[in-house]
């Protein structure tokens, strides 16, 4: 056995010798040796970097520790505060509009001061092969002393009080404006490198940091790459290794910052069909020396070159593809937006395939400023009622421009969960993680406003339909005394329109009527409010549904309280005998066949100074007309016999 294990070894030897002699008398196998060294040396180049820029980079670096607040605040960046990874592009593209607006700023003070780099864009784009993301930017830039002051120190009064309300449990105070965010990076980065460029140095400087407590901050040995601006590179941990998806980054680049004022690109690949011309050139030479030779294949040749050109090759290109094409129609005046704007506008936000039914578009000012547009859909959602207790808010958070909270439950209370739109501040105070407001009395104020707009705009659909109503049934009044049939059948015509069209209000409720049944009973504050908009069936409606206020209108004059009758259907509710005594002496009855109508009548208690009262229940006074009255003494006198020996005979028993 020893024997044959020496027997392989010594043939491996015997063939590695031989491949290492045929390598050195072969310049071709040689040269493929180098090529593949230089492959190497070139597949080593990461973020224009290669390894003799970094070398003399490390060479004149200086190295800086991180303020020991920093070391802390990246500690909890890191740990605990942020609960989604995904948010470091947000705050990070956040931040390059940010010096996008500074520069333009500037600009409109100077106007040489953008120079030959005019576009204010954002460009992100990732290398598989290296493992890397960047972010550039066009902005402000910074120059060396920036980088450090920015990125190795936090500037900003509070910060220590801060971080020890944060050890100790305590809500996060205000302290995003600072450009914190910055340091979500390192969710997903064992290294940060920033490049960047300022008109007000001529240099272009490099910061770099592991998050190990230090950096270093060295000159671009490249020279100026940039022009101006900053160029943001993160060295990706395993465990993120997915944003080197193009499609998901474009996902979270949309979800957080489609409506930044500035063009946002990712860099993408497409493969693109082009014509192989050098390959058409080689085979025209060939053809012109070998043409005496060839004469009995050319037509087979010719062949072959038109199945060449028929099946063109495929080339991958890299291109910029714009992720925030939507617009934040809610920063224009709304006399400037079309109802096209609207609806594609709700589309987007909504991800519904119908228009919206109705929207309020409105700018609110006082305490706290900001502005929004409110959307009622069309169609109730399948699962509304089942997850009504746990569906947070749809109306979606902005602080300039930027994406804060998709589903937040302190905008608009349960039973208005339905409600999409947005809602954008500038001041809007924000803790650092930017995920959560703090509760303090501005979110209460946003949240009444809101509500306010949103019961105005329900107001507003209920009264034109009311007034439409009217209007028929002055229309039907004049029908019947005009004669001429031209003018008979357009009124036809619009009755037929009318009834094939059905009103935006009662679309509206035949979706949502539980939810407002629901705020009657929830909202203390806007239960009378609410109490307009509700709907019930009759006995005198004729099958529709009608509001209180109509109710009341057909009150008999001696009427003190508002009827009602609750039951599992109409039709058994139209048998009950306690309803005859009401349908005899003409008196309105509302039905209550769903289950959530009592509870929200018992709750408002009355209507217009009228109390509800139950037709079912024993205690029910009803008025009695003088016919009656005369009826009633009519018969007690003809009775009087009896009840005097009833009354006799039971005290004798007693």
């Amino acid at each position: 056995m020893l024997c044959f294990r020496l027997f392989l070894c010594a043939a491996l030897i015997a063939n590695l010798h031989r491949f290492a002699q045929a390598e050195e008398s072969d310049p071709a196998v040689a040269g493929k040796g180098e090529e593949a060294a230089g492959e190497t040396l070139e597949e080593k180049t990461v973020d224009g970097f290669s390894d003799a820029d970094r070398a003399t980079m490390a060479e004149g670096s200086e190295k800086h520790e991180f303020q020991a607040e920093v070391n802390r605040l990246m500690d909890i960046i890191i740990n605990s505060l942020y609960t989604d990874k995904q948010v470091f592009l947000r705050e990070l593209i956040s931040n390059a509009a940010d010096a996008l607006e500074k520069a333009r700023f500037h600009s409109v003070q100077d106007e040489s001061f953008l120079a030959d780099s005019k576009d204010l864009e954002i460009k992100v784009e990732h290398d598989p092969d290296a493992k890397t993301i960047s972010i550039i930017d066009t902005g402000i830039g910074m120059s060396k002393a920036d980088l450090i002051n920015n990125l190795g120190t936090v500037a900003k009064s509070g910060t220590t009080n801060f971080l020890e309300a944060m050890s100790e449990g305590a809500d996060a105070n205000l302290i995003g404006q600072f450009g914190v965010g910055f340091y979500s990076a390192f969710l997903v980065a064992d290294k940060v490198s920033v490049t960047s460029k300022c008109n007000d140095d001529p240099v272009q400087h490099v910061w770099e940091s592991t998050a190990d407590a230090s950096f270093t901050v060295s000159d671009d040995p490249r020279g100026n790459t940039l022009g101006r601006g900053t160029r943001v590179t993160l060295q990706l941990k395993e465990d993120a290794h997915d944003y080197l998806s193009e499609d998901k980054l474009k996902e979270s680049a949309k979800k957080y910052s489609q409506f930044i004022q500035f063009p946002i690109y990712v860099k993408v690949k497409k493969e693109v069909d082009v014509e192989s011309e050098e390959s058409d050139d080689d085979d025209d030479d060939d053809e012109k020396e070998d043409e005496e030779k060839k004469d009995d294949v050319e037509t087979k040749d010719e062949e072959e070159k038109e199945d060449k050109k028929e099946a063109p090759t495929k080339k991958t290109v890299y291109e910029w593809e714009q992720v925030n094409t939507q617009k934040a129609i809610w920063m224009r005046a709304k006399e400037d937006v079309t109802e096209e704007e609207y609806t594609e506008f709700y589309k987007s936000i909504s991800k519904d395939y119908l228009d919206p039914l109705a929207y309020t578009h409105f700018n609110a000012e006082g305490e706290i400023e900001f502005k929004s547009i409110l959307f009622l859909p069309k169609k109730a959602p399948f699962d509304m009622m089942d997850n009504y207790w746990t569906k947070k808010s749809e109306v979606k958070l902005f602080v300039r421009r930027v994406l804060v909270a998709e589903k937040f439950d302190e905008l608009l209370p349960r039973y208005l969960n339905f409600v999409r739109g947005v809602v954008d501040s500038d001041d809007l105070p924000l803790n650092v993680s930017r995920e959560q407001l703090q509760q303090n009395k501005i979110m209460k104020v946003i949240s009444k406003k809101l509500v306010r707009k949103v019961l105005e705009l329900m107001k507003k659909l209920a009264k034109e339909e009311e007034g439409e109503d009217d209007d028929e049934e002055k229309e039907d009044g004049d029908d019947e005394k005009k004669e001429k049939k031209e003018e008979e059948k357009t009124d036809e015509e619009k009755k037929d329109k009318k009834e094939d069209d059905e009103k935006s209000w009662t679309k509206f409720w035949k979706e949502f009527n539980k939810n407002l049944k629901m705020g009657c009973y929830e909202d203390d504050s806007n239960r009378s409010k609410l109490s307009k908009l509700l709907r019930f069936t009759t006995t005198k409606s004729e099958g529709k549904e009608i509001s209180l206020d109509k109710y009341l209108d057909r009150m008999q004059e001696s009427q003190e309280s508002i009827y009602y009758m609750s039951g599992d259907s109409l039709e058994t509710m139209q048998k009950a005998p306690s309803m005859q005594v009401f349908k005899k002496k003409d008196l309105e009855v509302l039905m209550l066949s769903d289950h959530l109508d009592e509870p929200c009548l018992q709750k408002l208690a009355d209507y217009e100074g009228k109390k509800f009262v139950s037709i079912q229940k024993a205690d029910v006074k009803l008025d009695e007309t003088e016919e009656e009255k005369k009826r009633f003494t009519k018969i007690k006198d003809m009775y009087k016999p009896l009840t005097d020996w009833w009354k006799d005979t039971l005290t004798d028993f007693t």
